[in-house]
């Protein structure tokens, strides 16, 4: 009896820039990461492409991640999330860290301790320690956003806690004001006068998926501020039936626990489109999201608007 032919899954390596990142201007960033991950999955493992990746991105200052990560709202302020997964049990995350231009390797490095998110002050450490705490300047881009940001906020209507309504109506502008955190007055900051994520998901030549995202944070956004993306489940998972990252207003993603509501459906038999498609209707219509998936056959790119990413390896679907 002839014994069935077992052919291995073709290697991919999918990057997106974020979900306001412009696909005409931004692409090819977004290409060079999918390319270094892919020429990391020729040495290594579908967690090394991710990293690889998404290190691309976090170095190329046109995103929000890395040395792109927005300014806080004080002005000087630059904290970063990052995370990584893979489908054999690595799981590293860091949250509010700061001065660092790689916070995805430093999430990978957490993936060989005992735990899986070290956040604040401990991260900052734990970077110094491994040695990837490097200082850097805020991109022109970032300080620009800022300063737009500021003017926003400026106009928005002041709030008593007494009045206040949905902050959703306003992005949460107003409430910058109200319950403003950080050291120094508001007037201070406004004087020196987004959101988004870069990913990755790969697929190896062993059938092995991870996913890894890393991102500036939000604008605006309260100090220690965190939402989806070094969350598990959040705004990312992998495991055996592949892998999946968001990007997009991390607060709706992280209400939908979004990335593992999707993994949970292509584990169940659905169409990794179909799923992600859902995924996203799940979302208020008007709010930005988009995702990127893999499994052993596909791979996919969906999001409300057009946004930068690049596919790297075997056939895309």
């Amino acid at each position: 009896m002839t014994k069935p032919i077992s052919i291995r899954p073709q290697p991919m390596v999918v990057t997106h820039g974020g979900s306001s990142s412009d696909p005409d201007t931004e692409r090819d960033g977004c290409e060079a990461g999918a390319r270094a991950g892919l020429r990391a999955l020729q040495g290594a493992d579908a967690l090394a492409a991710v990293v690889a990746a998404v290190s691309v991105l976090e170095a190329d200052g046109r995103y929000n991640a890395g040395r792109g990560a927005l300014l806080g709202m004080d002005g000087k302020t630059i904290s970063c999330d990052a995370s990584v997964m893979d489908s054999r049990g690595k799981l590293g995350a860091v949250a509010n860290l700061l001065e660092v231009m790689h916070p995805v390797q430093v999430a990978r490095r957490v993936a060989d301790t005992p735990h899986h998110l070290i956040v604040g002050e401990g991260a900052l450490q734990f970077a110094k320690k491994i040695g990837l705490h490097h200082t850097f300047e805020a991109t022109q881009k970032a300080i620009d956003q800022y300063k737009e940001e500021v003017q926003a906020i400026e106009r928005a209507p002041d709030q008593s806690s007494s009045d206040a309504q949905d902050t959703d109506s306003d992005d949460g502008k107003a409430a910058i004001k109200r319950f403003w955190n950080f050291s120094g007055s508001w007037q201070e900051a406004r004087d020196r006068s987004g959101h988004c994520t870069v990913g990755a998901v790969a697929r190896d030549a062993d059938g092995h998926f991870a996913a890894a995202v890393s991102t500036g944070g939000s604008m605006p956004a309260l100090l220690g501020r965190v939402a989806d993306s070094p969350l598990i489940g959040c705004g990312f998972y992998a495991g055996r039936a592949g892998a999946i990252a968001c990007t997009g207003i991390g607060e709706h993603i992280l209400r939908h626990n979004l990335a593992l509501r999707i993994y949970l459906w292509i584990e169940g038999g659905m169409a990794l489109r179909e799923a992600m498609e859902r995924g996203v209707e799940l979302l208020p219509e008007g709010v930005e999201i988009g995702l990127i998936g893999i499994t052993r056959d596909e791979a996919e790119v969906v999001a409300r608007k057009p946004m930068a990413h690049a596919l790297a390896g075997g056939l895309a679907r």
